[in-house]
């Protein structure tokens, strides 16, 4: 039985990064409570999904992806952190980047953690519940 309400999915391409020891950079968006990856919405011009993640992670952190060893670690879906009622649909791939790594456009804040001890760090469904966990 539907409720009658749609649910709107939003699409996305998502990085995890990690540092030379092993931690993995989160961001949170200006007005956002959460952490999440590092990523966004493909452009209608973007050639690929690695196109999307090296533009989208310039714009925001300013720093350089690689696309060499870029490696897909899945598809991945969860509530939207910074928009109720929505869903986000991520293809998520571990890249290397060169930084600097700065808070960039509607970037506010950035931090690296260790993905098995977020502490009391809010962080996203998607990247608490099934990213992080498949890192440690």
């Amino acid at each position: 039985m539907s409720d009658g309400l749609a649910t709107r999915t939003i699409e996305i391409v998502a990085a995890v990064i990690r540092d030379p020891e092993g931690r993995v950079l989160l961001v949170r968006k200006r007005g956002a409570q959460v952490f999440q990856q590092p990523g966004g919405k493909r452009d209608d011009d973007d050639l690929d999904d690695l196109h999307t993640l090296a533009r989208e992670l310039h714009e925001e952190l300013g720093c350089t992806m690689q696309r060499e060893g870029a490696r897909l670690l899945g598809h991945f879906s969860a509530p939207a952190a910074n928009e109720p009622g929505c869903v986000v649909e991520a293809v998520v791939y571990e890249v290397s980047a060169s930084g600097p790594f700065e808070a960039r456009a509607e970037i506010e804040s950035l931090c690296w953690i260790d993905p098995a001890h977020m502490g009391e760090l809010p962080v996203a469904q998607l990247s608490r519940e099934q990213l992080l966990p498949l890192l440690t």
